[in-house]
Formats: C-alpha cells, sequence, structure tokens
C-alpha cells in the first residue's frame, strides 16, 4: 500500500546500540520523502528524553517503553504515515504485542533486524555506551550485561558492517516496494 492509498506503515528496526538503525531509518526516510510519501522517524533516544521520561531500563520500563512507541509508531502509520522506528527493543515478547497491535488494527508491521556484531557496535560507540559500560559507569548494556533477543524470524536481516548505509536503505526500500508500501 503506497502513500497514495492513505496507508501508512511501521517499521521497526530493532538491535544492538550503535547498530546503525538510526542511521538508516533516516536515509530511508530520505528515500520515502523524496517519492513523497509521508515519514516521521520515532528515534528511541527522542523518545526516552520525552514520551518515555521517566523510565528506567529494568525489563518491565523497556517493555513499557516499547508499547508507548509501539502505540504511536500505529497511530501515526494508521493515519497514512510511515513511522520509522529505531529502537533496540530487546526482547521478543514486546516486539511481538506491537506488532499483535498493529494486526488487530489492520496496519502494516515490518520488523528489521539490524545485525551489527557487538565487536562491531563497541568499535562505533556512537554514544559513548560501551566505553562507560567497560569502565565500570554504566551497567545493563544491551547485549553485554542485559539482554538482548534478536529476532527469530526479522521481515528482514540487514548486516550494516557488511554494506554501506545506502546500500542498508536501498535494501529496506526494496522490501517496503515489493510489500506495497513504498
Amino acid at each position: 500500500m503506497s502513500q497514495a492509498s492513505g496507508h501508512g506503515a511501521t517499521v521497526w528496526l530493532t538491535g544492538l546500540p550503535s547498530a546503525g538503525k538510526t542511521t538508516i531509518a533516516r536515509a530511508l526516510a530520505q528515500r520515502l520523502e523524496g517519492a513523497g510519501q509521508r515519514v516521521e522517524v520515532l528515534d528511541g533516544d527522542e523518545i526516552r528524553e520525552f514520551l518515555s521520561a521517566g523510565l528506567g531500563f529494568s525489563r518491565e520500563d523497556r517493555h513499557t517503553n516499547v508499547q508507548r512507541v509501539g502505540f504511536v509508531a500505529e497511530l501515526l502509520a494508521s493515519h497514512g504515515v510511515t513511522a520509522l522506528v529505531p529502537v533496540i527493543a530487546p526482547f521478543a515478547d514486546s516486539r511481538e504485542a506491537v506488532r499483535k497491535r498493529h494486526e488487530r488494527a489492520g496496519t502494516p508491521y515490518v520488523e528489521v533486524h539490524v545485525a551489527t556484531p557487538v565487536e562491531v557496535c563497541s568499535e562505533r560507540d556512537v554514544k559513548g555506551l560501551y566505553a562507560r559500560q567497560a569502565a565500570g559507569e554504566l551497567s545493563g548494556l544491551t547485549g553485554v550485561d542485559d539482554p538482548y533477543e534478536a529476532p527469530a524470524a526479522p521481515d528482514l536481516r540487514i548486516a550494516a558492517h557488511e554494506q554501506s548505509i545506502e546500500e542498508s536503505a536501498a535494501a529496506l526500500h526494496a522490501l517496503l516496494t515489493g510489500k506495497g508500501l513504498a
């Protein structure tokens, strides 16, 4: 379903911190906007600051955060916006709950695993989280000392460490085009 049909979709990009989720989402957003689609990027850091302020990083709080983001994404998608969601969402059951909300509403949902190995993420360390964890200043880092449950069967798995940002965004764009969502 394209923008012309008035339908949006949620595209959830899950992966470790510094995997490339937000970078790929922003590159895809440019492509989609260039084609006339309405797009919003629901960046995990911005969501944490504004929509989920006050939540910690316990399993329960992470689940609550993912459900809040999922609600907003589905709301946007139901109004014809393609919601790109680069949010870690470390637990499979939380992601599945979001998928089911979309299915109940009849809103398209696509799950993308940005499968960058923790060693590469640690080298990138965009926000300095891995360095802080290694120095003992931070605990509960997803994929290091807190669990990350990789999707068993995502709609797309991107090895972002093996291809460029543009190649990653192009692969995701091709998937959306194939599903009639771009």
